[in-house]
C-alpha cells in the first residue's frame, strides 16, 4: 500500500475528508524506526485509517540541542510506512506548521519543569504546542504515542484532559534491541564504544525493577549503583522514581503504579530510558 504524502493544509484537508470510520494518528519527527513501526501496529488495531506526521520541530530543541543535524530520512520512512500500511503521510515543511513567528503557544505548566524538563528547559512547551497543533490539523479520533517517553506521554494525556480535546491518547511498549538498548532515532548517533555505555541505561532499569520487594528507595539505590559503575563516559542527568501521572518523586512509603526514569549523555547523545514499576501495598 502506497500512503497518499500530503504537505499543505490544504492537501491534509482533502485526504482527511476521505476518510471514513475512525482515523489513528502517529506523530513522528521521522528516522522511523522499529519502535516507531510498532507504534503504527497498534494503531492499525484500533483504526481503520492511520496517518503518521513526519516533522522535525523546531519548537521543542534547545539553542544547544540537535535540530541541524536531527536525522532526516523521509525516503526510507515513506517506505517504512507503506510497508505497515499506512494511509496518509503528512509531512509539512516548518513554514506550514509555523507560517509566521508563533504568539501564542502552549505553556507546560509545572509538569514540565519536572524530571525532563530539568535539563532541556522548554522542551515540553514546544513539543507540546505542535502535538496540539498535529491533532487539531489531522482531527484524528485516536493518537498513539510510546511509553519510552514516559513523560511526553504523561503531558499529552494531561493536555488532552486539561483542554477537552476530543482524542483518545494511546501508549505503547517501548521496544529494545535484544541487548537491552531501547530503540531511538538518536542511537545512530552512538560510535561502537558509546554503545556499550549506553547499556548501563537499560541495566539499571532492570537492576531497580528487581529490587521492588525491598521498596522505591532500594530502588533508586539500585538502579544508581548500576549508572554509578558505568565509568566517566556516561554523564548521568537523572534516575528518579516518579508518580507516572505527575512526574513527581514519591515517597518510601509509595504503594501502586511509579515510573523508573533515567537519563544521561553518551558522547554527545543525550539518552532517556524508563520502566514501569508497581509497588505493594506492603514492602
Amino acid at each position: 500500500m502506497t500512503p497518499v504524502i500530503v504537505r499543505t493544509r490544504a492537501e491534509l484537508a482533502a485526504a482527511r475528508t476521505g476518510v471514513e470510520g475512525t482515523l489513528a494518528l502517529v506523530p513522528t519527527m521521522g528516522a522511523l524506526h522499529e519502535g516507531h513501526r510498532s507504534l503504527i501496529r497498534r494503531a492499525r488495531e484500533i483504526a481503520g485509517t492511520v496517518a503518521v506526521s513526519v516533522f522535525v520541530n523546531p519548537l521543542q530543541f534547545g539553542p544547544n540541542e540537535d535540530f541541524d543535524r536531527y536525522p532526516r530520512t523521509f525516503a526510507d520512512d515513506v517506505e517504512a510506512c507503506a510497508a505497515e500500511g499506512v494511509s496518509i503521510v503528512f509531512a509539512p515543511s516548518v513554514d506550514v506548521m509555523y507560517p509566521a513567528e508563533p504568539q501564542v503557544t502552549l505553556k507546560s505548566g509545572p509538569m514540565g519543569a519536572r524530571v525532563e524538563g530539568v535539563t532541556r528547559p522548554g522542551h515540553f512547551d514546544g513539543m507540546l504546542t505542535v502535538v496540539l497543533k498535529l491533532l487539531n490539523l489531522v482531527r484524528p479520533d485516536v493518537a498513539v504515542f510510546g511509553e519510552k517517553d514516559a513523560q511526553q506521554l504523561a503531558m499529552i494525556r494531561r493536555m488532552v484532559a486539561d483542554l477537552n480535546v476530543p482524542v483518545e491518547v494511546v501508549g505503547a511498549p517501548t521496544v529494545r534491541e535484544p541487548d537491552g538498548l531501547a530503540l531511538s532515532s538518536r542511537n545512530r548517533y552512538l560510535t561502537e564504544t558509546d554503545r556499550s555505555t549506553a547499556l548501563a541505561l537499560s541495566r539499571a532499569l532492570r537492576a531497580g525493577a528487581d529490587a521492588v520487594p525491598d521498596g522505591p528507595s532500594a530502588v533508586v539505590k539500585a538502579a544508581r549503583a548500576v549508572l554509578d559503575g558505568a565509568g566517566p563516559a556516561l554523564h548521568l542527568d537523572y534516575i528518579v522514581l516518579v508518580d507516572p501521572a505527575t512526574f513527581l518523586e514519591v515517597s518510601d512509603a509509595h504503594t501502586g503504579p511509579a515510573v523508573l526514569a533515567v537519563a544521561a549523555r553518551v558522547g554527545t547523545t543525550h539518552l532517556i530510558d524508563n520502566t514501569p514499576l508497581e509497588f505493594p501495598k506492603e514492602h
